[in-house]
């Protein structure tokens, strides 16, 4: 007889198609790239693949290791990634995932989906493909830079390794913005700019500075005339190093594959990017570009932590039956799925703005995205935890990465109370944006929304600091709802719009209302494809 026999345990979730996703299909051909829905799919496979998903674990588990000198003593400041990071890499750069500047229609959405759907696999190898996809704007500030650097930050090879930048087939850049003194108070920065014939000398350092192994970096520094923007390529045309002295790398909650770092600049070279002491203009282009992949990445996580939530209940039983079959887990997942696809249906109106040149709407709306999105992700990965009771504490399940992921994209390209501020300061110098947001919302012709859109406006006359959060939030679902209530079938939106618009709704997940269609809302969600059955 024997004594260890497993039964009653759901299947991995592999082998299936991530991008099989109701929102997410739907919000690509509706914002303009049903072009790249077949690409789309055959990405989704392959992140659905049980070998994707060990390359997300192998690269958490084996972390990035700083070597800041060789064997001879001299200073090289490298960082040695796994083969899995790699893998991870190599798959993000060819399918051009750091590339929607090709001025096609919808390219920008068809990007976000792809990046939403690669990102399921492991969220920290988007940081670097993050920033190369979002240098491109700030860099055309200066067009001489530019042909130089865009067409290799742009190419769809990825080429790790430390050289002459103009002599490999594939560049990545980073940020450098934040320092001890500062954070985001960037205008506080103390490392300075001393110009030196055609090019600028650094001396400073940066507080946390990702990806480190990138090829070049885009840096503010206090030059003469101001806070000024710089490239600063990690090795100069001559095959020096240029000085980039990685003090040590981060020790953080999550994003373990991913190494962040503490950069010092010592009589660094780098070249002026856009106007002397119009830094914050000219790379704000690169962070509200960063900003809105804090949108993508958190409304990744929150499909992922749903969809494995989604999976666990239709496979374990409890009770005499199906977790997914009992009414207060269905009220958990239906009100995960909302979340979830609201998010998602969010993410790609913002990318659609992009690609349609929307700046008074963008202007406003990845602000307020930024804020609440990223908010909503570590509530969804702490009950999608809790969905798989104690499987889900334990790291195999992976749901503790996703856990420790969650708060990073509040944190990352301005915290809430940064962007809750920068609401506000767009609301009061642009009410151009405030227009655009509203001429938005109030498309779904709506008695609900109307009433909500009524009751916001009363309040903006009277925002101020001590309100901006409340304000910023409900200005995120009364979008997000609008949203729904033009695209999403009745059965969510209705839903959404009784619990987040209309106040019907808990503290907790779970605490949807009677009278809701909650299995037509978990059966839309649901992952679909062989490993999911």
């Amino acid at each position: 007889m024997s004594t260890h026999e497993v039964t009653n345990q759901p299947p991995p979730l592999h082998g299936y198609d991530v991008a099989a996703d109701a929102a997410l299909v739907e919000g690509v051909a509706r914002e303009g790239a049903s072009w790249y829905l077949e690409d789309l799919h055959r990405l989704g496979v392959r992140a659905g693949g049980e070998e994707a998903q060990r390359w997300g674990v192998q690269a958490n588990e084996n972390e990035p290791v700083l070597t800041t000198h060789d064997r001879y003593g001299n200073r090289i400041d490298e960082v040695e990634f796994h083969p899995a990071w790699h893998q991870l890499m190599d798959v993000a750069v060819s399918e051009g995932l750091a590339d929607p500047w090709s001025g096609r229609p919808g390219a920008h959405v068809a990007r976000a989906a792809g990046f939403f759907t690669w990102s399921q696999v492991e969220g920290g190898h988007g940081c670097p493909i993050s920033m190369t996809s979002a240098v491109i704007p700030a860099l055309r500030v200066q067009p001489d830079l530019a042909a130089v650097y865009e067409p290799l930050l742009r190419s769809r090879t990825y080429d790790p390794g430390l050289r002459i930048p103009q002599s490999k087939s594939g560049l990545l850049a980073g940020m450098g913005m934040t320092e001890k003194q500062g954070g985001s108070d960037v205008r506080a920065n103390t490392t300075k700019a001393v110009r030196e014939g055609d090019t600028w000398r650094l001396t400073g350092h940066k507080w946390f500075t990702s990806a480190p192994m990138c090829d070049l970096f885009l840096v503010l520094a206090q030059a003469p005339g101001g806070l000024s923007c710089f490239l600063v390529p990690r090795v100069l045309p001559d095959g020096t190093r240029n000085t980039f002295r990685i003090q040590r790398l981060k020790d953080k909650l999550g994003n373990r594959s991913n190494a962040s770092s503490e950069p010092e600049f010592d009589n660094t070279v780098a070249w002026l990017v856009g106007e002397e002491g119009r830094g914050v203009r000219t790379i704000i282009e690169m962070v509200s570009m960063t900003r809105l992949d804090c949108v993508i990445g958190s409304a990744t996580l929150m499909r992922q932590a749903t969809a494995q939530a989604l999976h666990h209940a239709r496979h374990r039983s409890a009770f005499g039956g199906l977790l997914v079959d009992k009414p207060l887990m269905q009220n958990v997942l239906a009100d995960l799925a909302l979340e979830s696809e609201a998010a998602t249906t969010l993410m790609l109106r913002l990318a659609g703005a992009v690609d349609r040149d929307e700046a008074a709407f963008k202007r406003l709306a990845v602000a307020v995205g930024k804020y609440w999105v990223t908010k909503r992700a570590p509530n969804v990965a702490a009950e999608a935890l809790e969905c798989l009771g104690g499987n889900g504490y334990v790291e195999e399940s992976g749901m503790p990465r996703l856990y420790r992921e969650a708060p990073l994209n509040s944190v990352w390209e301005g915290s809430g109370n940064v962007n809750a501020l920068d609401v506000l300061r767009a609301m009061a110098r642009e009410p151009e944006c405030v227009e655009a947001f509203f001429a938005e919302v109030e498309l779904a012709d709506d008695a609900r929304i109307t009433a909500a859109v009524s009751d916001l406006q009363k309040d903006l006359a009277e925002a101020d600091e001590v309100t901006a959060r409340r304000l910023v939030e409900r200005l995120a679902m009364t979008l997000q709802a609008s949203l729904l209530i033009r695209h999403a079938p009745p059965t969510v939106s209705d839903a959404f719009v009784a619990t987040r618009l209309e106040g019907d709704w808990g503290s907790a997940f779970g605490t949807l209302p009677r009278g809701l269609d909650l299995r037509a809302i978990i059966d839309r969600a649901t992952p679909q494809g062989a490993g999911s059955a």
